[in-house]
């Protein structure tokens, strides 16, 4: 997982980036001028001009582009979880003090196991500075049906969550959001089977969710650095 940070001009500051930029504007279009109207006034022959004006296309098209590289001049890349020299406490070491408020059912139960996996490896904060809750509702729907007896066939379950993540002292709301996931699963005569096909597609939506938790939550830890 990488992550884009912007990153002031360390040389001049946003004055010299600008001036930086101007300048490469100025050159590119004093190079399209001179493609479009060459100094030479005599009659230019077929193929000379086919490569005058493919210059000034290729010279059209690389002037955009030359402008979005000096404007990305001021970012870096970096892995989201990578230790920045000067960058504070790491993203990991955030995610671990958080603390997940208890599930109500057996779906919030795996999507809290693996949240927890994902802070601390399997074991609850030992020393909280967030708290995480979740609120989570799910709805199931038939997506297809038998032609010969109207059974459904098949069946897809929705998740959402939404999530607020606050300061475990002051009860102070950091960051909210909301997170959705969808699992299908098929129906069948037997019941046990389905009551497992079930579950699993509960806990398939739950990890998706997981998921997603994880990595905006280390997103908001790595912008507050």
């Amino acid at each position: 997982m990488w992550w884009v940070e912007g990153r002031s001009p360390s040389a001049g500051g946003p004055a010299a980036a600008r001036g930086l930029l101007a300048a490469a504007r100025r050159r590119v279009s004093a190079l399209v001028a001179l493609l479009r109207h060459p100094q030479d006034t005599a009659p230019a022959a077929p193929q000379q001009t086919r490569v005058a004006q493919s210059a000034t296309r290729t010279a059209a098209l690389l002037a955009p582009l030359l402008v979005v590289a000096l404007a990305l001049g001021g970012c870096v890349v970096r892995p989201l979880y990578a230790d920045a020299p000067g960058s504070g406490t790491p993203v990991a070491t955030e995610l671990a003090k958080i603390a997940i408020q208890p599930a109500r059912n057996r779906v919030e139960q795996v999507l809290r196991n693996e949240l927890i996996f994902a802070f601390t490896g399997g074991e609850e904060a030992p020393d909280a500075q967030y708290s995480l809750r979740i609120f989570l509702t799910r709805t199931e729907a038939s997506v297809a049906v038998e032609r010969l007896s109207e059974v459904p066939a098949s069946y897809i379950v929705s998740l959402s969550a939404s999530f607020v993540l606050s300061d475990a002292t002051t009860g102070r709301t950091l960051l909210t959001g909301n997170s959705a996931a969808d699992a299908s699963y098929d129906f069948s005569s037997q019941r046990f089977a389905n009551v497992r096909a079930l579950e699993d597609a509960e806990a398939r939506a739950a990890k998706t969710i997981a998921s997603d938790l994880r990595i905006r939550l280390a997103a908001f830890f790595a912008t507050q650095r």
